[in-house]
C-alpha cells in the first residue's frame, strides 16, 4: 500500500486532478497524530500535507514549523485557523533517535466564535474545558481529573464569587470605582482594602491581624 501510494504520487509530478483525487482518498485514512500518520503513508510533501489537513480541519488553516532548542531536541508543527488561533500542534522527531523523543505527541484546541479557548485535549488523554458568559468572562472550568470551578461576576465584570469541586469558595466585594475592598474564603480568611478619592490604597487589613494604615 505504501509503495503504491509513493509510486503514484511521485509519478504525478505536475499534481494533476488525479493527484488530488488520490489525496482525497488518502485523507480518509489519516488520523491522530496527523503528521505521524501521513508520514506512515509516505506523504512528506508539505503542500500535500497542507491539502490533506485542510480536508480534515477546513480551509483557512496554516501550518507553521518551530524548532525547540532544548532537550529532547524535537521540533514542533503548529496549525492555526484563519483567526490565528492555534488549533493543533504535534511534535516530530528531528532524527536524533533520542529514546525520550516526543515524536507523535499532539495537542488540539477548540475556540468559540469570540476566540475564547473552550476545549483542550492532548495525546496523553488529558482534557480541559472552559465556559464563558456573553461578556467573555470565564464562568466555568473542568478537567479530565474531575476537578471543576465556577465563577460569578457583577454587572461591571468584576469577579464576585467562585467555588470548586473541592468545596473551596471565595467572595469578592468592590467599591463604585471597581477597587476591590473585601475578600473572604472558605478557609475562614479575609482581607479588607480602603482607597482615597484618587484610587490610592490607604488601608489594608487581613484575618491574620496584619494591618497597613497610611491614612
Amino acid at each position: 500500500m505504501k509503495r503504491l501510494i509513493r509510486k503514484i504520487l511521485r509519478e504525478e509530478i505536475n499534481k494533476s486532478d488525479r493527484h488530488y483525487r488520490i489525496l482525497d482518498k488518502i485523507s480518509d485514512h489519516v488520523h491522530l497524530p496527523y503528521f505521524k500518520s501521513m508520514e506512515g503513508l509516505t506523504i512528506d510533501d508539505k503542500d500535500d500535507q497542507l491539502y490533506i489537513m485542510k480536508k480534515i480541519l477546513g480551509d483557512g488553516i496554516t501550518i507553521h514549523l518551530e524548532g525547540l532548542w532544548e532537550y529532547p531536541y524535537d521540533d514542533l508543527t503548529i496549525i492555526k485557523d484563519g483567526k490565528g488561533n492555534e488549533i493543533y500542534e504535534e511534535f516530530f522527531d528531528d532524527g536524533s533517535k533520542n529514546p525520550d523523543s516526543y515524536d507523535g505527541k499532539w495537542e488540539k484546541n477548540e475556540y468559540d466564535d469570540k476566540g475564547n479557548l473552550i476545549y483542550n485535549e492532548s495525546s496523553n488523554g488529558d482534557w480541559r474545558k472552559w465556559g464563558y458568559d456573553d461578556k467573555g468572562n470565564k464562568i466555568y472550568y473542568e478537567n479530565s481529573d474531575g476537578y471543576w470551578k465556577k465563577y460569578e461576576y457583577d454587572d461591571k465584570g468584576n469577579k464576585i464569587y467562585f467555588e470548586d469541586s473541592d468545596g473551596d469558595w471565595g467572595k469578592y466585594e468592590y467599591d463604585d470605582k471597581g477597587n476591590q475592598i473585601y475578600f473572604e474564603s472558605s478557609y475562614g480568611t479575609w482581607k479588607k482594602w480602603v482607597y482615597d478619592d484618587k484610587g490610592n490604597q490607604i488601608y489594608y487589613e487581613n484575618s491574620d491581624g496584619y494591618i497597613i494604615d497610611v491614612r
